[in-house]
């Protein structure tokens, strides 16, 4: 009888450790997902209106992003991966914000480093406004501001460049540059030593053709490679705005695509275009490098599924023989991997 006892007692006891064997591996298995999950992400990755985003990482370790302000005064959010986005306030206050413009929205923001201090060059203008809008620049101690409004570099008219809007600044072995334009040819001029002022004396260069926008160059090896938008911004679902790239040995050109024909005569490679979901395709940051050597870009598109606004992408761009794309040409649908920073 007893002997029949400790039988039924081991036959209970290794029952049990299988079955708990296996409630722990259904455990693991079904906690994977999760686990993955965790290390993806999927398009956009801000929902709301995020147009024309600019980014620098802070001393904090945090990267620090601004745009145009469909939030008013210019929304600047945080992040540490590029993917969770926290808002932490605006450049500007109603007080502060720049005014050389009456009425004017402030556009296309670009953030930079200088001389210890965080400067944003802006662009001012109201629709239609191709001759007295302008681009601007003010500072601060901090990336999340507040920012001092320094007043306009220079209108259209007084630069005789219409529709003077889309700054972006490089510093080039130490000289300082302003590109900007949109639609009436991309442009260059040399800075003074702060940034704050052109150059006594500089002359403005023309660097690409009449169907461009959103200028950012990025260096990388012997190559400049600018960046730009073609098409539409501004048209919700029907918006056609592209991302394009052409390349040069030479900061001020002259870029050309593959083929070696030339950005001034409007010619480019395509890097974003849109997808059944996704349209308007533009306007793109400063392109990142994570702690893998991989590249990542941000960008604005038109939600088909959210249409309101035009939502923050993020993007990978690879490098296949010394030419940027990001995979299939188009923003990406499915879940990917995130950038990773220490």
């Amino acid at each position: 009888m007893i002997l029949r006892v400790l039988k039924v007692f081991v036959l209970f006891l290794i029952l049990f450790g299988c079955a708990s064997k296996k409630d722990m591996a259904d455990t693991e298995v079904q906690s994977e997902p999760d686990k993955e999950e965790e290390l993806a992400y999927t398009n956009p990755v801000v929902k709301y209106s995020l147009p024309d985003p600019t980014l620098i990482k802070g001393e904090d370790g945090y990267f620090y992003l601004y745009a145009t302000e469909n939030i008013r005064n210019v929304p600047i959010h945080k992040s540490l991966n590029l993917i969770d986005w926290e808002f932490v306030g605006t450049a500007f206050t109603d007080e502060s914000r720049p005014s050389f413009e009456a009425n004017g929205g402030i556009w296309a923001p670009d953030i930079n480093f200088i001389n210890g201090k965080y400067v944003m060059y802006y662009s001012m203008s109201v629709w239609g406004g191709e001759w007295t809008c302008g681009i601007g620049v003010a500072t601060s101690d901090k990336p999340e501001g507040p920012f001092t409004d320094h007043g306009k570099l220079f209108r259209s008219n007084e630069i005789e460049v219409q529709n003077s809007i889309d700054p972006f600044y490089i510093d080039d072995n130490g000289r300082k540059y302003l590109f900007w334009g949109s639609f009436r040819g991309i442009f260059a001029v040399e800075l003074d030593s702060d940034g704050l002022g052109l150059k006594s004396g500089a002359e403005k260069v023309q660097v690409a053709g009449t169907a461009y926008e959103g200028t950012y160059i990025l260096r990388k090896g012997e190559y400049y490679y600018l960046f730009a938008s073609i098409g539409s911004c501004c048209e919700g679902v029907n918006s056609t705005y592209t991302t394009v790239v052409a390349r040069s040995k030479s900061l001020l050109g002259p870029y050309a695509d593959k083929a070696g024909q030339e950005m001034i005569n409007n010619h480019h490679e395509i890097i974003i275009q849109k997808n059944n979901r996704f349209v308007g395709c533009g306007h793109n940051s400063e392109i990142i490098v994570d702690c893998n050597d991989k590249s990542w870009i941000l960008y604005h598109a038109v939600d088909k599924i959210h249409p309101e606004g035009r939502a923050l992408m993020l993007d990978q761009i690879l490098w296949d023989k010394e030419w940027p794309s990001v995979k299939g040409g188009t923003p990406s649908l499915s879940s990917s991997i995130i950038p990773l920073f220490e």
